[in-house]
């Protein structure tokens, strides 16, 4: 290798770390926000954090196309922003605004953009397996070589979708990369104590799929096993699933009280933060010093920090949906003929 070709490999590696960094301390920082203004009650309803599952969201989000679709599960903040949805778009719908990504109609568990491909949260434990299945049989159907990448909690694991969803994509030969986001509690029953089998993987590659287990509190580790998991899909058709045993920092949601965990294990899980876990590879592999990491942290920092700010104003300012439209899209209105089917 030539010393340019190994200038041009150790800006691309640097580039790719900083982007990654940066997303996870904006997914981080904006969740935080979250936290506070729901407290506040300003944001209502439900809230499920993904505080420590960042690295997952950035590797396997990052690593997908542009065409290629997403199917998230309730705890998709963090999907959405590393997908390019935009930060006002999604405080707006946290907020219930009607300029929010959703209309203001979803809140926090429902989030939607298709002009990014990103087809939503979903409050239903294991819901939207089926739809990125259907997603990937019409990508199939048209010739379209897109993957659906779906992702989903070890509790869903356990929900008849998830099987019925494998047997189908794997039946079929469909494009799905089947995201599993083992946090090892589902919303707050410890693994073990609910499958008889704790080796996801074994269960899933039962249906004939291609399927390993990573790191998800690694994001270059992820990164890596989402790009391998992407070139097979693409190249053979088939679906594949990638198990990324993570760990949320959280409770299951803001209404939790979270008795369930030691808080012992909670800080020890801490010691894996995927955050300062990769601003510590900038230095160990001589891409930055501490001193140059430590600046540039602060600057991201400052940088995200205006970016929530002027999410959070946008959203206060933006106006609720009229009250004569929230039949619209539920009902028929009066004098329209009703289609019917035979």
């Amino acid at each position: 290798m030539s010393a340019r070709d190994r200038e041009v490999e150790h800006d691309t590696h640097l580039d790719l770390l900083s982007w990654l960094l940066r997303q996870m301390i904006r997914i981080r920082r904006f969740e935080e926000k979250c936290a506070e203004l729901y407290s506040a009650t300003k944001i209502r309803g439900f809230l499920h954090l993904c505080i420590g599952e960042e690295a997952v969201a950035v590797g396997v989000v990052g690593a997908l196309d542009a065409h290629d679709a997403i199917v998230s599960t309730y705890r998709e903040h963090g999907h959405a922003l590393a997908r390019g949805v935009p930060m006002e778009s999604i405080m707006a719908e946290m907020f219930g605004r009607a300029t929010g990504c959703s209309g203001g109609r979803g809140g926090s568990m429902h989030l939607f953009d298709a002009s990014r491909r990103f087809y939503g949260g979903n409050a239903i434990v294991a819901g939207g397996l089926p739809v990125a299945v259907g997603l990937a049989l019409a990508d199939h159907l048209t010739g379209d070589k897109a993957v659906t990448a779906c992702l989903f909690g070890d509790g869903a694991f356990a929900e008849g979708e998830f099987h019925e969803s494998a047997n189908l994509a794997a039946l079929w030969h469909l494009p799905v990369l089947f995201c599993c986001e083992n946090n090892r509690y589902a919303m707050g029953t410890a693994l073990a104590r609910e499958h008889a089998e704790t080796d996801l993987t074994a269960r899933a590659a039962a249906y004939g799929m291609v399927a390993w287990s990573v790191d998800g509190m690694d994001v270059l580790a992820v990164r890596e096993a989402t790009d391998r998991a992407l070139a097979y899909v693409r190249s053979s058709g088939q679906p594949c699933f990638l198990e990324l045993r993570t760990y949320r920092f959280r409770s299951h949601s803001m209404y939790d009280p979270d008795r369930y965990r030691d808080k012992a294990e909670i800080e020890h899980w801490k010691q894996s933060d995927p955050i300062p876990a990769l601003a510590s590879r900038l230095v160990s592999e001589g891409l930055m010093t501490a001193a140059e990491v430590e600046e540039w942290l602060a600057e991201i920092e400052s940088e995200v920090a205006t970016e929530i700010d002027e999410a959070v104003a946008v959203a206060e300012a933006a106006p609720l949906e009229p009250v004569e439209d929230l039949t619209r899209f539920v009902t028929t209105a009066a004098g329209d003929p009703v289609r019917r089917t035979s």
